[in-house]
């Protein structure tokens, strides 16, 4: 999960500097390794210093063009081709699309040379380059690819280098979020209040009519199977949390008769889109924990998607006489895991009759 907030050190001033500074060096060791005998090293150290100044400042402005170039295609790159996904494809596209900077490069500062040139240099170009003149000219063009490669090489080695340690330190703060989404589904698994309720229900159940009371142990087997299976994941199908919150609805409707309504309208295709396990069930518990339930005015708890592929969770607002203080560990334990699996972020809406959640499905 590297999108937006992928690492990229190489967007430091400093550190591009001295790739540059590197690639500068480089362009003179290997074009010395190339051609160690050619005219232009003869007599390098002798000349004026203002001139191998100049020299090497012309160099180093070239260099840096072409690093910045490279950084700038592969950041562009990153944006609309993942590593993950198209490796080879994504290798070939930055490595052509380097090769055809430099091309281009070179050819620009050839027509700037041109265009700059006077009369005489204008006549020395039209008689012809010498065999030197060419062969200058090819060892340069292949100094520049082999500097090229190496920028575009430190530029990639960065980049997977410092998104495999982003996904590390991100797989380990996701493993830290479900354990203690397991420890909260843990404790709604021990919680003798709950459990007790539920056994009551059972055995009055059991004595009044024995086929409704084996449907309500089947259902409390299932939601119980289902925390020990499903908590330890990062992401389910939203069918799943459908189906598990059906068996969560059999045990409340009976627990609390027509004190909760449930209404449910989820677009077929969006039940294939991915959500963190328990998001639901915490959210219902939310609501049967922080509001009255009652014939005369029963709970409504609204469960449906929208056309964004968001799940919207909403419940009508009836406070307790005795409000109970939220700790707010379910709400923010879903918030958290949610920072850690998507860029988008679920959003709490709350007015003087409703209370709403709003969930962003994830696409797999």
């Amino acid at each position: 999960m590297t999108n937006g907030r992928d690492a990229y050190f190489l967007n430091n001033k400093g550190i591009r500097i001295l790739v540059a500074v590197l690639a500068f060096l480089a362009s003179y060791l290997v074009s010395y390794i190339l051609d160690p005998f050619a005219a232009y090293w003869q007599d390098y150290f002798e000349r004026e210093p203002l001139l191998i100044l100049g020299d090497w400042l012309v160099s180093f402005l070239y260099c840096l063009s072409i690093s910045e170039i490279n950084i700038a295609i592969g950041m562009r790159l990153n944006r609309l081709m993942s590593w993950k996904e198209h490796p080879g494809k994504r290798l070939f596209l930055e490595t052509c699309f380097n090769l055809i900077a430099v091309l281009l490069l070179n050819l620009l500062i050839n027509i700037a040379f041109i265009y700059l040139s006077d009369e005489k240099q204008l006549l020395l170009l039209e008689s012809g380059l010498t065999i030197e003149e060419t062969r200058g000219i090819i060892q340069w063009m292949v100094v520049s690819t082999i500097i090229a490669i190496m920028v575009m090489g430190i530029n990639i080695g960065n980049y997977l280098i410092m998104n495999w340690r982003n996904e590390a330190i991100q797989v380990a703060q996701l493993n830290q979020a479900a354990m203690e989404a397991e420890l909260q589904s843990l404790k709604l698994q021990i919680d003798p209040h709950f459990v007790f309720n539920n056994l009551s229900v059972l055995s009055e159940l059991i004595l009044e009519d024995q086929q409704l009371g084996y449907e309500y142990a089947e259902n409390f087997s299932r939601i119980y199977r289902y925390m020990l299976v499903n908590s330890k994941k990062d992401v389910i199908p939203l069918e799943d949390e459908l189906k598990f919150l059906n068996s969560y609805m059999f045990l409340i409707e009976h627990r609390f008769g027509e004190g909760v309504s449930f209404e449910i309208d989820v677009d077929p295709a969006h039940r294939h889109l991915l959500m963190p396990p328990l998001t639901l069930q915490l959210l219902v518990e939310n609501a049967l924990k922080h509001n009255r339930t009652s014939k005369k005015e029963p709970l409504v708890v609204r469960i449906f998607s929208n056309e964004e592929k968001e799940l919207i969770v909403e419940n009508t607002l009836l406070p307790l006489e005795k409000p109970i203080q939220s700790s707010g560990i379910g709400i923010a334990n879903i918030v958290r895991r949610f920072n850690l699996l998507s860029h988008r972020q679920p959003v709490i809406e709350t007015d003087e009759r409703t209370f709403k959640v709003i969930i962003p499905l994830i696409k797999i």
